[in-house]
């Protein structure tokens, strides 16, 4: 795991009261982050953390006065790691779903899609069960996975071919994989397969329209009542003056922001 400081605090806004004495003390959040899937996290050039969900961390942060703090990790771990107390929050795209909510808290702030990532010039996938007896990469943990899961098993209740799916760890080993032709299609959210497909044309390419929209949330503790009502009520300010916008704007996610976010 890999801790990287951003941002300056400045003067705490009235929700940094609801913090918790650790973080005051300490000046810091510490987020949680899968930091290979852009354009929500990825390492740029200087090796430093960027992206949608990092502007997002760093403005949340720069709201309550503290210094944002990344550690990243394989997806697969975020969870894990946040339950051990090795960071505050997941910022990292995490869906929001039943089953987490069982174990952590999220805050929603944006909506996501998924995807299907191929070659240039490959067929187009309608549905996942096109991909019927191909190799489809995804990253262990994933809603793809899942949903690539379900539509195997409506293969065979239909007496075909199941998807030959090759899991990874993160999304560096399964993009390499499509892009050497190992595997067929990669089955990723929509924010990262649409970001390949237009910054390599040549490479890669969107099968078909998103589908499964969804909830995204910053993952809490859910004994985190404090923090949640900070990072909630900050949220909500980074919404009302523009910033949550810019955000999204800056990025091409126009499509995800939240309603309530203008």
């Amino acid at each position: 795991m890999t801790g990287i400081v951003i941002g300056l605090s400045v003067a705490a806004p009235a929700a940094q009261a609801a913090l918790p004495p650790a973080m005051l003390k300490s000046g810091t959040i510490r987020y949680c982050s899968s930091i290979n899937l852009p354009p929500m996290e990825f390492m740029n050039a200087q090796s430093k953390p960027e992206g949608a969900d990092i502007d997002l961390g760093d403005a949340l942060a720069k709201r309550l006065g503290l210094k944002a703090v990344y550690i990243n990790m394989p997806f697969a771990g975020l969870i894990p790691a946040l339950l051990a107390d090795h960071c505050d929050a997941i910022i990292s795209q995490l869906f929001i779903k039943k089953s987490r909510l069982k174990v952590i808290d999220e805050i929603p702030y944006m909506l996501s899609h998924e995807s299907v990532l191929t070659k240039p010039g490959a067929p187009k996938v309608p549905d996942l069960e096109a991909l019927s007896g191909k190799k489809v990469a995804s990253v262990t943990g994933t809603t793809a996975t899942i949903l690539l899961d379900k539509a195997n098993a409506a293969l065979k209740a239909a007496g075909r071919k199941p998807i030959d799916i090759v899991l990874f760890p993160d999304n560096t080993g399964a993009l390499q994989q499509l892009q050497i032709g190992e595997v067929a299609a990669y089955g990723v959210s929509y924010e990262a397969g649409r970001y390949y497909a237009h910054k390599m044309p040549s490479q890669f390419a969107l099968a078909g329209p998103p589908y499964f929209k969804i909830e995204t949330g910053i993952g809490l503790r859910k004994d985190e009542t404090g923090l949640n009502q900070a990072l909630t009520a900050s949220l909500g300010t980074l919404m009302k003056d523009g910033t949550y916008g810019r955000i999204f704007k800056k990025w091409n996610l126009t499509i995800d922001k939240l309603p309530a976010g203008g």
